[in-house]
Parts: structure tokens; sequence; C-alpha cells
């Protein structure tokens, strides 16, 4: 029986050619292995819990036409025209009490009419990566789509041995990504890039004034969102156009991960063999791919394309000021100073050191100066604390825990084994990040040396 939420279907309704009607493969065993109450409790979607054959694709949801989307995208700067869900299912979108618009999108729902190979389907592991992640990331104040429910399938999915196969049902403001905008100049032209603009600017935008102004806009979302990234030492792993949502959410966490150590040029994803997206590349990554999205808007920004690409191209130009100016709040706010401080905050010697546990130890310190501090801190401790910083303020917005990766890595193998009680230990951790608690002191320290170089992979 379909569940009684009823779900729209005004994308897909609206912008022919951007979609493929599409059903979810069936599932033999649907069983659900979390679920996300409070997300479900915001949207209306509490009836799900009992409905693991709807979270998994087996079933119907009321009202839902279940589309596959269709998008393009540059991977590793290589243009690919032609990608879209090859595993996943926009199931359809629901509307908040306030008024606001959720897809819910299913991924690793079996193969669609742009798969590229592959079975269509996923295992528990990354699925559930997403699940703890996005959930990390959405306590810790940033942007980001959200995982509702992880089902199994009752199924096994053949990678490199026999794996237990899992759906992710995810919550996003909009899956328009950059890679939407190309996929619709190249098949659609101009007047297809219009009516998606035109629908990108109402859900997202509403005030925009002008297709330069929506331009603007997420540039400055974006250039928002990487400075968070930045902050955290989050690195996304595969920041390619198709994975740059016009929403300024974080989307597609495939080999993604938290750095211990801080190193500009950390990489974890096994397939960026030349760091492309390496942490301290992320910013200049972020332009080039807003870059591509100007293409796509010059015929909306003016007829002249010289003046359309003169008034983009100055638009783009200011991305890389908005991203250290929010950049620079945010380290303000981490190190507890008020406005300026640049120099100070410029000379903060990180190399080397653990990128989260500092600033808390930082802030420890301040209150206590027999509180333990990396000797290579010292000197430059001493001049800060001179700036008078605010150790409470800086306790606010910096974590305690963060999803580390070697527990990461367990909490994964265990559910993949059949034991979601880890899981659900660090998940109830990290949805907590700034809150110190007792007896959890192994949940904030970083990897032990003998857990040696981490390697992410895309989970597909």
């Amino acid at each position: 029986m379909p569940v009684a939420t009823r779900f729209e279907s005004t994308f897909a309704r609206e912008l022919e050619g951007l979609t493929v009607p599409w059903q979810p493969t069936p599932v033999p065993e649907p069983r659900l292995l979390v679920f996300n109450a409070p997300l479900a409790r915001e949207l209306g979607l509490e009836g799900l819990r009992s409905e693991p054959a709807v979270l998994a694709g087996s079933a119907p949801a009321a009202g839902a036409a279940p589309v596959a989307l269709a998008y393009a995208g540059h991977q590793f700067g290589a243009y690919s025209p032609r990608l879209g869900d090859g595993r996943a299912a926009l199931i359809g979108e629901v509307v908040d009490d306030a008024g606001r618009r959720y897809d819910l999108h299913l991924k690793g729902s079996g193969r669609t009419t742009f798969a590229r190979g592959g079975d269509g389907k996923a295992a528990v592991g990354p699925m559930l990566r997403e699940y703890l992640v996005s959930e990390a990331m959405h306590a810790l104040g940033i942007p980001t789509t959200r995982a509702l429910a992880v089902t199994a399938t009752g199924e096994d999915v053949i990678r490199e041995a026999a794996l237990p196969g899992a759906v992710l049902a995810r919550v996003a403001a909009s899956h328009i990504r950059v890679g939407t905008f190309q996929y619709a100049l190249h098949n659609g032209g101009a007047e297809l890039v219009r009516r998606l603009a035109d629908h990108a600017i109402a859900r997202h935008y509403p005030d925009a004034t002008s297709y330069l102004d929506f331009y603007e806009r997420v540039v400055d979302a974006q250039a928002s969102l990487v400075a968070q990234w930045m902050l955290v030492g989050f690195i996304h792993g595969v920041m390619n156009t198709d994975n740059m949502a016009i929403s300024g959410e974080t989307i597609d966490y495939g080999p993604c991960a938290f750095m211990d150590a801080y190193d500009p040029d950390t990489v974890f994803s096994s397939i960026d063999y030349g760091g492309r997206y390496a942490y301290g590349n992320q910013p200049h990554i972020a332009a080039w791919n807003l870059a591509r999205l100007a293409e796509t808007l010059l015929a909306l920004i003016d007829d002249d394309t010289e003046a359309a690409v003169a008034a983009a191209t100055g638009v783009l130009n200011t991305f890389g000021e908005r991203y250290e100016r929010h950049l620079k709040a945010g380290m303000r706010a981490k190190l507890g100073l008020g406005e300026g401080h640049d120099e100070l905050i410029s000379e903060l010697p990180l190399d080397g050191l653990d990128y989260t546990s500092t600033f808390r130890a930082l802030s420890a310190w301040l209150r206590d100066e027999t509180a333990p501090l990396d000797d290579r801190l010292l000197a430059w401790a001493a001049r800060w604390r001179a700036a008078r910083p605010d150790a409470d303020a800086m306790d606010r917005v910096n974590p305690v825990y963060i999803p580390r990766n070697h527990l990461v890595e367990e909490a994964l193998a265990a559910a993949t084994a059949g034991d979601l009680e880890p899981f659900e230990r660090l998940l109830d951790v990290v949805r907590r990040p700034f809150e110190a608690r007792p007896g959890l002191e192994a949940y904030a320290s970083p990897a032990p040396a003998t857990f040696g170089p981490y390697r992410t992979f895309c989970g597909t």
C-alpha cells in the first residue's frame, strides 16, 4: 500500500527533457537499517519508518512519479555530455510546514537508462558512510543533503567480494547541479537553460533580480560552502561539475573524508591520482566549476555574447574575495577573535598538527596555561593571547568530534558484518560535535599510527 504522504513532481513536470520516467528495481527483502526520525518529523515523513519497501524503491509512494535525472559533467576536468542518475531515482518532492521544498531521492535503486556499466546497486558500507558524514556535516552547521534512511535489500552486490546491498534515501533542497545546466545547454539550447534557471531561481533564490544576479548568488553560496569545508578539514574528494549543487548544499558523499594532520596536499580518494581535488585545491576547483556554469548562462545574461562574457567574468572574479572573506570570518571565530588580526591568523603554525583537536587545545590553554599545548604553538599562542581571544566563543564553533576516518572504517566494517552498534554509537557522537562528553575521549583522538595511509573509494 502507498504511504499517506503525497509527493509532488514539479521538476519533472516543468522541465521535460531533463528527466526520464523510471521505476526503481524491486528488492527481495527490504529491511530498515537506520532511520532519521528528526528529519522525518520535519518533513512529515514519519510514516515511512514502517514502509521499508517504499524506502528501498520496491513499493509506490502516494503521488510519486519516479524519474532518473539527466545531467552532464566535467569529471576530473574531462567533459562527459551524458551522465545522469545511473543507479538512482528521484521519488518526488515534499513541502515542509515553512513552505520549503525538498527532493526525496533513492541511491542504489537499480540501473537506469543513464547507467554506464555496473549493476546500479549499492553496498551497505558506502550508503551508511553518506548517512553518517552528511549528518555530521549538518550538526556542524554546514549546508548539506541529508540521509533519511538506509534500507537493506536482502541481496548481495558483487564488488571485490559479495557485500550486503542497501538503498540510501536522501533528502536535498534539490538535485539541480552545474552539470544539469551543462546538459540542458547541449540538449535543449538556451531555451531549456532559461526554463531550468527560472525553476532554480524560484526554488532557491526567489529574490534574484536577473540571471546574472542568480549566478552571483550561486557564486557566493559556493564560496561560503567551500570555506566551511576548509574550516573543518573536510575533503569532498570528487568535485566534478555534476557534484556541485546550485543550492549551495554539499552533495554526493563518495570518497569524502576529514583530514587529521593539517596538510593542504591531503588526498584520500583512490581515483584522484594527480591530487586535483586535494584539500588545498578545493577553492580553486569550485571557481573552475563556476566558470563552467557561467558558460551555460551567457545567452541569458546578455544577447551580446561579448557583454555577457564580461558580465559573468566580473562576477566570477569575485569568487576569491568572497571565499577569503568567508574563510577569514570563520578563522576569526575558530580563534575567538574579533575583526582584523589577519597577520596573526596567517601565521598560525598548523602544519602537521591535528586540525580538529588543535583549536580545542588552544581554548583549553587559554583558560589554563598548564593545559597541554604542542610546543610548535607556544610562541604564536603568546601573541594570540595578547589579542584577548574568547575561549567560550571558540568552543561554540570548534568541534570536539568529527567522523574520524579510522572510526568510520571500524563502524562500516562492523555494520557490513551485521553489527550496527558501532555505527549508531559514532552517529550519536558526531550529531553533538561541540559538546565534550566524559568517556568519549577515543572519539576525539586522531588515528593511531598503525592505521596507516588512508584511501577512500566512490562506493560504486
